[in-house]
């Protein structure tokens, strides 16, 4: 089947999956208050009028800001759900209230989806893995966990308060952020000397941070995923050939609580060390847009900032706008739907981000 083709394909069976969740979502039978009451005042009917993904430019941006952050959980629990309690998951690592979404078993579905991806060489099963990374209110604990559990592995845990460490770098307390690090790296280096461990999940610079204290292949590592901080092609290729010395299975990760894990294509010498992220389609949906006109999608190879819509029966969020900006990259067979490179923050080329170890 040629690539036009799989393409095509993948598009039909996304705007399939659309209608099914707007009807969900959108029939009192089984859809949240949120947006049933959102639906009696629309200038449109989202039963009759959203049909195809381009129709999701008829909803505006969702404004997670508010809505996750102020609204009773509550409002979001579809009919069908309700009586069962929910998960409560927090957002990133800003400062002041943060966004939370709800949730029952999307993440266990996102993630067991994300083990098919790994290879039994990098990744092994009946093993142990360790995650130096916020946990807490965060959905990412108990997702890679429960990741591990499918692979027959159990996990151990550094947490990381990424809010701390921004709080620090704020003000100028670099000493005090770079004592914090270490603090979490101490951590993880008890546990690579005490027990054995043959995965990892963590961010870039805490990996960097871990390769100064010890060998990571000479540590038993066989596979490490990475997320969070940006990586660009050149920092990218310092991990794999330095920090990991080309031995070590390297998997970025590109994901958050609102949208579930997009997947990467292979990191090689051969693609520049560029990371290119595809969304797990049809439940989750990136665009590229121009961050001045965000109904259009830029060129191919043109940045913009990144658009998520998630499309599942626990959660429809359309048009959220992320804070990353990323290249918009072509279908290819493994992923016949645009993808995404050079994950950064949103305007990190006209001022200052704070990105810290996360």
């Amino acid at each position: 089947m040629s690539l036009e083709q799989q393409v095509a394909d993948a598009k039909d069976k996304l705007n399939a999956h659309l209608q099914e969740i707007i009807k969900w979502h959108f029939s009192p039978e089984t859809g949240c208050s949120f947006w049933l009451d959102w639906a009696a005042k629309a200038d449109f009917n989202p039963l009759e009028d959203v049909k195809t993904v381009e129709d999701l430019t008829k909803f505006p941006h969702f404004d997670g800001d508010e809505w996750l952050r102020y609204l009773p959980h509550e409002v979001w629990v579809p009919k069908s759900y309700e009586g069962k309690p929910f998960n409560i998951f927090e957002t990133g690592g800003t400062t002041g209230m943060p966004k939370q979404r709800i949730g029952w078993e999307d993440y266990k579905t996102d993630y067991s989806a994300f083990s098919e991806s790994l290879s039994d060489e990098a990744f092994p099963r009946n093993s142990y893995w360790l995650m130096i990374g916020p946990t807490g209110p965060r959905r990412l604990r108990l997702a890679i966990e429960h990741l591990a559990n499918v692979r027959d592995c159990s996990c151990y845990f550094v947490d990381l308060d990424p809010r701390w460490v921004k709080k620090l770098i704020s003000s100028g307390q670099y000493d005090q952020a770079k004592a914090y690090m270490e603090h979490v790296v101490d951590q993880a280096m008890i546990i690579l000397k005490n027990r054995k461990v043959s995965a990892l999940f963590t961010t870039p610079k805490l990996l960097e941070a871990l390769s100064e204290k010890t060998s990571i292949p000479e540590a038993g590592i066989k596979g490490v995923f990475v997320g969070g901080t940006s990586m660009d092609p050149q920092y990218t290729r310092f991990l794999i050939e330095e920090v990991l010395e080309d031995e070590v299975g390297f998997v970025p990760t590109y994901g958050n609580t609102l949208m579930g894990l997009a997947q990467s294509l292979p990191v090689t010498a051969e693609s520049g060390f560029e990371v290119t992220y595809h969304a797990p389609q049809p439940r989750a949906l990136l665009r590229v847009v121009n961050p001045d006109k965000t109904d259009e999608e830029v060129e191919y190879g043109e940045w913009g900032r990144v658009e998520l819509t998630t499309l599942t029966k626990e959660l429809f969020m359309p048009r959220f706008l992320e804070r990353d900006e990323a290249k918009r990259t072509k279908p290819v067979e493994k992923f016949p739907w645009d993808g995404v490179s050079g994950v950064r923050p949103f305007g990190a080329m006209e001022k200052k981000i704070v990105e810290g170890v996360y």
